[in-house]
């Protein structure tokens, strides 16, 4: 499963999708990450050049282009939520802490 998530200080789950620096794209399997890229996406800085619509097919592309399956973040707002949820995408918000330990258990959750 690849897995994406939000980056803050110490590599720990970082804010919201929207406005993240960075975010690290994550492979997943058996429980195990066998790949681990750290991508520098600047959308806190993008987030408000333009329109919502335009900021949300960025990111939209981004998750498409590198086959993103589940998004582990801390919170987003209700259209991203929808967005994500049109895409078919795993959504877990609330995560906090260690990104790598919040990585991998989302791989192993079930979608509700």
């Amino acid at each position: 499963m690849i897995v994406m998530t939000t980056l803050g200080p110490g590599d720990t789950v970082g804010g919201g999708l929207g406005r993240a620096a960075r975010v690290a794209v994550a492979e997943v399997a058996d429980g195990q990450i066998t790949s681990w890229d750290e991508v520098p996406v600047g959308w806190d800085r993008l987030h408000d050049e333009g329109t919502e619509g335009s900021h949300h097919a960025r990111i939209a592309t981004f998750l498409k282009e590198r086959g993103i399956e589940a998004v582990v973040v801390e919170h987003v707002g209700l259209g991203m939520q929808r967005m994500l949820g049109t895409m078919g995408l795993r959504l877990v918000q609330g995560a906090r802490g260690d990104a790598r330990q919040a990585v991998v258990a989302a791989a192993g959750t079930t979608p509700s």
